[in-house]
């Protein structure tokens, strides 16, 4: 399967760089470059590349805004944003606003090339437990009061009972073999329930799951 790429980055020596290393993979291939967040939705738009490389502190219209208007416009691009940091408020910005992933800005090219075929293969590059301890490092970012955020997502009452225990265990950064033994069913059951829950709650991924289930209240900082 080919993979294409929308290169978003101010710096143009670091583009020329990521796509030196990307176009020497045989199934990869980079659709366009975005110099600003404001370009980079907008080649997003005309291109509707796999993936969208996207650093989050740039000129004009950042990345976090910018990943929140792709993400918003479709199920394509996935978007994979670059950070200095793995833990700091950009990371959290960028996960809340649709990523399905972050990735450091000295990341080696192997890790750049799988972490992309990743993330176009519908998962995520950043484990839940990394995304619960964001979560819970700026909780206070999230802007509703516990009792009232469960009331802003509706589509949680479509889940079934064993779907909302599959969902919160996937939020407490259980991967499927962990949930299976919890709850006593083959992991085939538990990957079953994980695609149900992304279809009915329209989510990207699993870090989607876990962003999802603290800003409605389902989990609580500090619970385990």
């Amino acid at each position: 399967m080919s993979v294409s790429i929308l290169l978003a980055d101010d710096q143009p020596l670091l583009r020329r760089g990521f796509r030196m290393i990307l176009e020497a993979e045989d199934d990869l291939t980079v659709a366009g470059e975005a110099s600003d967040g404001e370009e980079a939705v907008e080649l997003a738009r005309r291109h509707t590349p796999d993936v969208a490389l996207m650093d989050i502190r740039m000129p004009g219209m950042d990345g976090i805004e910018a990943t929140r208007r792709i993400t918003a416009a479709g199920p394509l691009p996935k978007v994979l944003v670059l950070t200095t940091f793995d833990l700091d408020e950009y990371a959290f910005g960028a996960l809340r606003a649709g990523a399905s992933g972050f990735l450091l800005k000295d990341v080696r090219p192997g890790e750049l090339v799988a972490a992309i075929r990743t993330v176009a293969a519908g998962d995520a590059v950043v484990s839940p437990r990394v995304t619960r301890r964001l979560l819970e490092e700026y909780a206070q970012v999230l802007p509703l009061a516990p009792d009232q955020r469960e009331q802003q997502y509706p589509q949680l009452a479509a889940l079934t009972e064993r779907e909302r225990e599959v969902l919160i265990a996937v939020a407490r950064g259980l991967s499927n073999t962990e949930i299976a033994a919890s709850l006593f069913v083959s992991e085939a059951t538990v990957k079953s329930h994980v695609g149900r829950i992304l279809s009915k709650l329209a989510l990207r991924d699993r870090v989607q799951v876990v962003v999802l289930a603290y800003e409605a209240g389902l989990i609580q900082p500090g619970v385990r």
